[in-house]
C-alpha cells in the first residue's frame, strides 16, 4: 500500500497530477482542494490510497489525512466506488460529509454526482457509525496561495468535471461561470476554477 508521497510536481491538470519521487513519477488522481495553491516544481506531501482493479492501478492523492479517510470511508457504502467517492471529496469534504449524514441531509449527498436519493439514503444508513471520526482528523493541508495556471484553463476545467461525473453541458456552463475569474486574475489556478465551477454546481 502506496500511504504517501513526497516529492516534486512534474505535470498539473484538472484532474490531478504527475509527483516525481526519487526519478519515478507517480501518477495521481486528487480533488480539486488539493490542487489549489500548487504549481509545477513545488515540493508536496500527500496522503494517498491505492485502488487496485482487475484491469487498473489508481493512486488516489490528497492534501490532508481528513480527505483521503473520507475517500475511503464514503466506499464502505453499498455502490460507492472510488470515481463517486472522489466527487464526494470534492463536493462535500469530510466535514460537509459527516455533517450530512449526520443530519440524514439526503439534499447534500445527492448533490453529488453519481448519487441518487436511494443511494443517499443508503449512505445514512451505512455510514452513520463510520463518519464522525471525521470531524476529529487532522492533517496537512495544501489549500495554499492561487498560483499560475495553465493556458487551456477552460479544457481542465471540462475535463476535470467530466472526472468527476458532470456532464459535459454542465461542465461547459460551469465553465462559463468562473471566466470572469480569469479576466480579472489571469494567473488563477486551475484549482481555485475548478472549487469555484464545483461551487456553481452545487448552487444549480
Amino acid at each position: 500500500m502506496i500511504a504517501q508521497l513526497q516529492g516534486t510536481v512534474v505535470l498539473l491538470d484538472g484532474t490531478g497530477a504527475i509527483v516525481s519521487v526519487n526519478g519515478i513519477g507517480f501518477r495521481v488522481l486528487c480533488p480539486p482542494q488539493t490542487l489549489a495553491g500548487v504549481s509545477v516544481g513545488d515540493e508536496v506531501t500527500w496522503f494517498t490510497s491505492l485502488i487496485v482493479r482487475a484491469d487498473s492501478v489508481t493512486l488516489y492523492a490528497f492534501g490532508s489525512v481528513s480527505e483521503r479517510m473520507c475517500f475511503d470511508i464514503v466506499q464502505l457504502a453499498s455502490g460507492i466506488g472510488p470515481k463517486i467517492a472522489l466527487a464526494v471529496v470534492a463536493v462535500l469534504g469530510p466535514v460537509g460529509l459527516a455533517d450530512a449524514v449526520r443530519r440524514e441531509d439526503l439534499g447534500a449527498l445527492i448533490r453529488v454526482p453519481g448519487i441518487g436519493r436511494k443511494g443517499a439514503q443508503k449512505m445514512v444508513i451505512e455510514l452513520k457509525d463510520k463518519t464522525p471520526v471525521l470531524l476529529d482528523a487532522s492533517g496537512v493541508s495544501t489549500d495554499q496561495a492561487p498560483a499560475t495556471g495553465p493556458a487551456q484553463w477552460r479544457e481542465q476545467v471540462v475535463s476535470g468535471l467530466e472526472g468527476l461525473g458532470w456532464s459535459v453541458k454542465d461542465a461547459e456552463m460551469a465553465a462559463d461561470e468562473v471566466a470572469p475569474m480569469v479576466d480579472a486574475d489571469p494567473a488563477v489556478s486551475v484549482a481555485a476554477l475548478m472549487r469555484a465551477a464545483l461551487r456553481s454546481l452545487a448552487r444549480a
